[in-house]
């Protein structure tokens, strides 16, 4: 089951990263994309392409109700995704409701209005977009390692709901990538685009949106009895793990 075996795609996040990479693959490969983001502007864009777009929060249950009810998509692409700066003792109520309802919520209820479809048709693929912050325990906003933990085993439970029909889910698991997630957490500025840059790309070899769409093409690509479950990608110099043993001088106030 590749490519050729698919007619519908759907992508979710796909104005900017991931989702807008894997976009032009999938119409390379002469899909039918359905686009969901916010964006307007953007989504003009991709109309342009022929690609059919949806203007709309992944938040909004009733939306994505209204977009996805009855399609019969083949691959769907879980890319949306937020996160922020600090950690949980920083973090307002607003911050985490976000990435809960984004990274997790969203997921699970674009699955649960399509993936039926995929199963009874005994013809699907499902890619979500995790993170290496879901495996791996390292400083970083905890409810954004909890969410993508919890998009991991998701994507796990995924293969048994479907046990004996030919429908395949991968995880997509990445390390840094190119990407606006952190200028969208410092304000999504020309001004933290350049600072962003600056602080966590400059010098640094990160993966690129080509490497994750070229890791989604070789998924989709593998004969229709392989499903390929997790693929990790890191940059080189990036690894994961560390242990950190802090030493407490004098007793707290």
């Amino acid at each position: 089951m590749t490519f050729s075996d698919y007619r519908v795609a759907v992508v979710t996040g796909a104005t900017s990263g991931v989702g807008r990479g894997a976009i032009d693959l999938f119409l390379q490969r002469g899909l039918t994309v359905h686009a969901l983001a916010r964006d307007e502007a953007r989504l003009a864009t991709l109309a342009e392409k022929g690609v059919i777009t949806h203007a709309l929060d992944v938040r909004d249950t009733a939306a994505l109700t209204s977009a996805l009810d009855g399609l019969e998509a083949d691959i769907v692409l879980n890319s949306a995704g937020v996160s922020r700066a600090g950690n949980i003792l920083s973090s307002s109520a607003e911050d985490l409701d976000d990435l809960i309802d984004v990274n997790l919520t969203a997921v699970m209820q674009i699955l649960r209005l399509v993936y039926p479809g995929m199963v009874a048709r005994d013809r699907g693929h499902v890619l979500n977009i995790s993170s290496i912050a879901g495996h791996y325990n390292f400083f970083g906003h905890t409810a954004y390692h909890a969410t993508k933990a919890a998009v991991h085993q998701l994507s796990r439970q995924l293969r048994n709901d479907a046990l004996g029909k030919r429908v395949r889910v991968t995880e997509l698991s990445p390390g840094r990538i190119e990407t606006e997630i952190f200028s969208r957490n410092l304000g999504g500025t020309p001004e933290t685009d350049a600072s962003a840059w600056a602080e966590f790309y400059e010098g640094f070899e990160s993966l690129t949106v080509e490497d994750i769409v070229s890791a989604i093409e070789y998924a989709v690509d593998a004969p229709a009895h392989v499903n390929i479950g997790l693929i990790e990608l890191m940059p080189t110099f990036q690894v994961p793990g560390g242990l950190t043993f802090d030493r407490r001088t004098q007793d707290a106030e």
